[in-house]
């Protein structure tokens, strides 16, 4: 089993510390890597400022512009469907760079659309690479990290998705004076091609594919430049001794082969895992402060302008928070850093729910918003990407990645959508208290179901997996 190029924490032997050199080259990785995930943040925050303009350029009804904000969450769901089969098939890197171009191309869409039609069309493209990259990137991310270090290498990502959140409002803040939504669009084309590059001259392929793939010898050669003869042949070992496993149990029948694999009694634990954590991380109710942040504050009372200003505060605190989740993924734990964070989200956004019912005025209702927002970057959303990252097995964690990450689009969209329609009829504090009662009943369903992942390895999360489910557990 390849998921990393060192032991267990308190385990001895070749493995069990990264020289500082590899270290500071996979860190390097991890962060061009992560740049997928600074779009996949800049891409969806951006419409938040954009909307207030483009409203008003394309005459928008609200239908409109909720269109223009969960159209491309359609594009998520189906790139992150077909990303699965298409990054085992010719790898992580090349798939990560096709991803970029793809980018690119939604970029020059939106940035010079003369109508709604093309609007939605380049949201929809955006929306495929947005998927694509939230699927490929923590498997990516889970494949090249070390064991003691994976939490905060996968947290990474969620990292660089609110950096790309908060680039995107203060990129809205910077141009709203001129009202120039074609050029808050247009800068995501600059970590688009950074990406690209990244993926031409920088990064290398990821070991654990490289194995799969029948290439052992390419694998050995790049851990060994990394960390030395001995290190890359217990990694290559360990990786090729549980493929002939996964080999003999396929030849007796025991397993299922490709997609239908995820729904085998050994896996079952980690895919309902992996998609009701995907439901629970956007039923909660986070997007509908990420993409009507200024529409909602705007609501209150305050011009565009400030309400825009007003969402930068809540970009800072979701960086600022995301930071404070990386530093502690992997000395917490991935468990109670989620129980923690998911009753903060039930309590603040049943108070935001309280703040519009009552109208308790702008202040108070950015407060709430703020402590929703911390208390979601500080645990659920960072942790989230980490479990998929490590809860499938190695041979089905390309799939089991794909499909928890459609999951979690799906459900973006279904709340994205509905969520000014349902405020319009229900109310806007009684939309709220929907979520925090989700928010509640996910808090339940965590403290009975999900066992720490920190420090363990696909073997020891598989049996952690199937006591909390009383399911028997997997070969040894």
């Amino acid at each position: 089993m390849a998921q990393g190029f060192s032991r267990e924490p308190g385990t001895q032997g070749p493995l069990t510390d990264v020289p500082e050199p590899a270290a500071r080259k996979i860190t390097l990785w991890a962060g061009a890597i992560a740049l997928g995930g600074f779009l996949f943040g800049f891409d969806t925050g951006v419409i938040s400022g954009a909307l207030l303009y483009i409203r008003d350029d394309f005459a928008l009804s609200s239908f409109q512009q909720s269109s223009v904000v969960s159209v491309l969450l359609i594009g998520a769901v189906v790139g992150a469907m077909l990303i699965g089969a298409l990054s085992d098939r010719i790898g992580r890197r090349r798939t990560l760079g096709l991803i970029a171009v793809v980018f690119l191309g939604g970029t020059a869409l939106v940035t010079f659309a003369d109508g709604f039609l093309v609007l939605l069309a380049g949201r929809i493209v955006l929306g495929l690479s947005v998927g694509a990259a939230s699927a490929t990137v923590p498997v990516y991310l889970s494949e090249i990290s070390p064991p003691a270090v994976r939490g905060r290498l996968l947290t990474l990502n969620q990292l660089m998705i609110t950096v790309g959140i908060l680039v995107a409002y203060l990129v809205n803040l910077a141009f709203a004076a001129g009202e120039q939504w074609r050029a808050m669009f247009a800068v995501g084309a600059v970590p688009s091609a950074l990406l690209l590059a990244s993926t031409l001259w920088l990064l290398p392929e990821s070991p654990q594919w490289l194995i799969t793939h029948g290439r052992a010898e390419a694998a050995h050669r790049g851990i060994t430049a990394l960390l030395g003869k001995a290190a890359a042949e217990e990694v290559v070992a360990r990786a090729e001794r549980r493929m002939a496993e996964d080999r003999e149990a396929k030849k007796d029948g025991q397993v299922e082969q490709g997609a239908r694999r995820l729904l085998a009694p050994d896996v079952r634990p980690a895919l309902v895992i992996g998609l009701t954590l995907a439901a629970v991380q956007q039923f909660g109710g986070i997007n509908t402060i990420i993409y009507y942040a200024p529409t909602i504050i705007e609501q209150t009372g305050l011009t565009a302008s400030n309400s825009i200003l007003y969402s930068v505060c809540i970009g800072v605190i979701n960086l600022v928070m995301t930071v404070v989740a990386v530093r502690l993924v992997d000395r917490v734990g991935r468990r109670p850093m989620v129980l923690v964070s998911l009753a903060l989200m039930a309590v603040s956004v049943f108070l935001l729910g309280l703040s519009f019912v009552i109208e308790l005025g702008s202040g108070l209702t950015l407060l709430f918003m703020v402590v929703y927002i911390a208390a979601y970057a500080g645990g659920l959303g960072p942790v989230f990407w980490t479990l998929i990252g490590e809860v499938f097995p190695p041979a089905v964690r390309a799939e089991g990645s794909s499909v928890s990450t459609a999951v979690n689009w799906v459900s973006n969209f279904a709340v994205s959508l509905t969520f000014l329609p349902l405020a319009s009829a229900l109310g806007q504090g009684e939309t709220f208290w929907i979520f925090a009662a989700i928010c509640l009943a996910a808090l339940a369903f965590v403290a009975k179901y999900l066992p720490e992942t920190k420090g363990r390895d696909a073997d020891q999360i598989d049996r952690a997996l199937h006591r909390r489910f009383g399911s028997p557990e997997p070969r040894p």
